[in-house]
């Protein structure tokens, strides 16, 4: 993969992963996945600072932000490292078991990651169904089912490493 997946448009990532490839795959779907769900709730977090509500609630949507913000960078990078260390499974496959276990064992790495990034977005998801933007609840109940459903395919995936 010579161009970065995070920077091909959202068509040429949906392109490359339906090719017959090994990379990219789920744990890439998956981490994408959890960043548009970040971005969602970095949206609306948008959206909800500045409507009339006290300094105090904008002060603590601003930090939520930052978190989404970083939330979704983070789990922007794990597109392009979850491929990155699945190529290396694949390249293992004809070496010895040790060193099979060892790719796989990395590999397995980016997906609990990806997990744990999920975790903390969904904790900001309470707040911004209190304060945030109610015309924009649609999108913070999404975020979370986007979110959870990275979750458990980190979960699969671990498992299957």
């Amino acid at each position: 993969m010579a161009k970065r997946l995070k920077n091909h448009t959202l068509d040429q990532y949906l392109t490359v992963l339906a090719k017959k490839e090994p990379t990219p795959g789920g744990g890439s779907a998956a981490a994408m996945t959890a960043a548009m769900g970040a971005a969602l709730l970095a949206m609306v977090t948008r959206y909800s600072i500045g409507k009339g509500q006290s300094k105090t609630v904008d002060n603590k949507l601003r930090r939520h932000l930052t978190k989404a913000e970083e939330l979704r960078r983070k789990l922007t990078e794990l597109v392009d490292r979850d491929a990155e260390a699945y190529q290396q499974v694949v390249k293992a496959r004809g070496e010895t078991a040790a060193r099979r276990r060892a790719a796989e064992r990395a590999a397995a790495k980016v997906p609990g990651e990806v997990g744990r990034l999920c975790y903390q977005a969904v904790q900001l998801a309470p707040y911004l169904v209190e304060k945030g933007n109610k015309y924009l609840l649609s999108d913070v109940e999404i975020a979370v089912e986007m979110l959870k459903s990275a979750y458990n395919s980190a979960l699969v995936l671990q498992h299957h490493h």
